[in-house]
């Protein structure tokens, strides 16, 4: 085809030629080019035009890509199989179809979808902190004086007569503050080219610190380094019942019968509670207990912001509350968290071997302490007792 074209084009050229010399001859003799050649040199030039515009069109045809082959489906080939129409007709028993060309996600041509962000793991809710009232401090150590005990003798007295004595004591208590803390190394590049991951790590460093100072105001045990928490010896009192006492009452959903109880008592004290808090698998046992009686449901409600209430009490599932113990009370009185220091994170490549190897060390830290002000507020312990 091409070879068509270009003989074409020769044979125009050398009419173009001709034709030119005639126009150079008249304009020599006339003075002018006449309006017949004039005519068939635009006629030839147009002609000229076309084919080379044709012979451009076919050389781009040969340059470019081939079209690919279009991979045709399991479903395409298998219809257009010749002895499909007799499978499908019911004249054949079985079809064998061999499946060609099929490519499943093997082009590396195609970019990968780059979603945005990182998706981040578990993060769960600092409940115990939430629960806990606090407040600031700027020294390394809380101290206080609280009730240690109170004798309470008043009565009716005859005129005249002696009145009665009461009995009232104090102790002094110091509680240190503590640190909690860890750390992580990363690369100088991550932080220079990621800076996305760089400040995925930081929150997590910090989620980190909370996740440990949510148990520990639970279940520290008060020895240096560790926060003294709520169940620690001494910063709750134990609810006294067994389960004689309460199979007494009712052998069936015990538990429940056990934390009406000790919410009663507290109230009796002067402690009006305030939450429950148990842990998750032990709120679960709970809850089933609850739904699979009518009697049950009349106990149990929701709030609007998504809060399970027990006698009309909030219900704190704490991770720090090892199974089968509970604590119930008036929690806005009995504990207080002072922040010593939020949680700080620093960065240093002067440690170790940090700068010869262009690491970073993150480290996060946080410094408070939890003060049991009214141990009486709280009453708590096994919640199958023996």
């Amino acid at each position: 085809m091409s070879d068509t074209i270009l003989k074409a084009l020769e044979s125009v050229e050398a009419k173009l030629s001709a034709m030119s010399t005639k126009a150079d001859g008249e304009a020599a003799t006339i003075g002018k080019i006449s309006a017949d050649t004039k005519t068939a040199l635009d006629a030839i030039g147009i002609q000229q035009r076309e084919l080379a515009d044709r012979l451009l069109q076919i050389e781009q045809k040969g340059s470019a890509p081939a079209e690919p082959t279009k991979v045709s489906s399991w479903g395409e080939q298998l219809i257009k199989n010749a002895r499909y129409g007799d499978f499908a007709g019911g004249n054949l028993a079985k079809l064998r179809v061999e499946v060609k060309n099929t490519l499943v996600g093997s082009d590396t041509n195609v970019a990968p979808q780059r979603n945005p962000g990182i998706v981040s793991g578990a993060m769960l809710p600092f409940s115990m902190e939430a629960l806990l009232p606090s407040t600031t401090t700027s020294s390394n150590a809380i101290e206080f004086t609280k009730e240690a005990s109170f004798t309470n003798n008043a009565a009716e007295a005859s005129e005249g007569a002696s009145k009665a004595e009461s009995a009232l004591t104090w102790s002094l208590v110091n509680m240190p503050i503590s640190t909690v803390a860890h750390w992580i190394k990363i690369s100088k590049q991550l932080a220079a080219d990621a800076p996305a991951l760089a400040a995925y790590v930081n929150s997590r460093m910090v989620y980190g610190v909370n996740a440990k100072v949510d148990t520990q105001l639970v279940v520290g045990d008060g020895t240096a380094p560790n926060i003294s928490g709520t169940y620690d010896s001494g910063n709750f009192t134990a609810h006294g019942y067994s389960n004689a006492t309460i199979a007494a009452i009712s052998t069936t959903f015990k538990k429940l019968i056990l934390i009406r109880k000790v919410i009663a008592d507290l109230y009796a004290a002067g402690y009006p509670a305030d939450a429950i808090v148990l842990n998750p698998a032990d709120w679960a046992t709970i809850e089933i207990e609850l739904f699979t009686t009518a009697a049950g449901q009349t106990l149990y409600s929701i709030n609007d912001a998504g809060q399970a209430r027990l006698f009309g009490l909030p219900v704190i599932q704490a991770i720090g509350m090892a199974a089968d113990t509970f604590q119930v009370g008036r929690f806005s009185e009995a504990y207080m968290v002072y922040n010593r220091e939020g949680v700080v994170v620093e960065m240093s490549d002067s440690d170790s071997d940090n700068f010869t190897k262009n690491l970073i060390t993150l480290r996060a830290e946080r410094r408070l302490a939890l003060a049991t002000e009214k141990p009486a507020a709280v009453r708590g312990g096994d919640l199958t007792p023996a």
